[in-house]
């Protein structure tokens, strides 16, 4: 089913969904189903999980130069998918990037998921690698996540790469993109990373899943910005629980989000071991206050905690 239907068909209740990780390579599906199962629990409609793109390594040689190596550090994202659908009867949505592919490969990495039921994917350009100071997409390969958005409605469609292709099968995936309630740090300012959001939009997309905050008003007043740039589709707040003191640098530092001042001046006076309590208190109350707001559907980034994320959904 797309992900909109569950919106629909929910009636304003507002549903839960998790997000998960690809093991690191060498791992299993262990590790995802001691995630899952606790959470399904709380009925789920969908499962996203996330696509990471190649990184480059060093390796010395004997010579003494280093040779660059490409490698995928979690891979599997489609097969994980199809293994969560087929134990929890659950739709899972993958990530799809632009970083690592060419065209050609998405729209082959796209029949591969229409052909085993995946309907639902979540379309965004993806990071730069490690050591590049910029995003650089593959030969032939979408720069924006526009592009990306755009070449799946084209499939949507029946329209392939290939020319002679004609009167091809269309696909019917519903496409989710990313929004920034602080905006994207690559962006200006939020009004042009708004106008930037309505592109992606306007060229197919159908819901938005914002990136995680700690300050409502930030999500409402994107959410009011969205609306009076025209954009109507459902927007789905992303929520992650701060759990250790040092996540007060590293989680701006690698998102670029800020913490509002009541809850760092908690922080700092509070005890290592009490951290997480009030992350999880504090995240409670962000979750009851968007409930109360009419939100279709509270998305949380497990990061593989399901401790803590299972102590926040019960209790909303």
């Amino acid at each position: 089913m797309k992900i909109t239907d569950y919106f629909e068909k929910s009636k304003g209740q507002t549903l839960v969904s998790f997000e998960v990780l690809p093991p690191l390579k060498g791992g299993s599906m262990t590790d995802i189903f001691k995630t899952l199962d606790p959470l399904m629990e709380f009925k789920p409609p969908f499962i996203d999980v996330t696509y990471h793109r190649e990184e480059y390594v060093y390796n010395k040689r004997p010579s003494g130069y280093y040779e660059k190596t490409a490698i995928r550090k979690r891979p599997g994202t489609v097969g994980i998918c199809a293994s969560i659908m087929h134990r929890y009867g659950v739709d899972a949505i993958p990530h799809l990037i632009c970083g690592g592919f060419s065209v050609e490969e998405t729209e082959n990495a796209l029949i591969d998921l229409n052909f085993l039921g995946i309907n639902n994917v979540l379309a965004l350009r993806g990071d730069a690698r490690q050591f590049e100071d910029k995003f650089i997409p593959e030969p032939n390969g979408h720069k924006f996540a526009v592009d990306l958005v755009k070449q799946i409605d084209n499939m949507n469609n029946g329209i392939y790469l290939d020319s002679n292709i004609e009167k091809g099968t269309p696909t019917e995936f519903c496409i989710g993109v990313a929004g920034y309630p602080e905006k994207h740090f690559e962006a200006p300012n939020l009004a042009i990373d708004i106008e930037f959001l309505k592109q992606k939009i306007d060229a197919g997309a159908s819901y938005i899943v914002t990136q995680m905050f700690f300050d409502n008003d930030n999500f409402f007043k994107f959410r009011d910005a969205c609306v009076k740039a025209g954009i109507n589709v459902p927007i789905v707040p992303g929520l992650k629980p701060l759990t250790k003191k040092y996540q007060l640098n590293s989680i701006p530092r690698k998102f670029f989000i800020n913490f509002p001042e009541p809850l760092v001046k908690e922080l700092l006076k509070t005890d290592d071991k009490d951290v997480k309590r009030l992350g999880i208190d504090w995240c409670i109350a962000q979750c009851k206050e968007l409930k109360a707001a009419d939100v279709p559907c509270l998305h949380f980034y497990t990061m593989g905690d399901v401790d803590t994320t299972y102590k926040i959904v019960e209790k909303i």
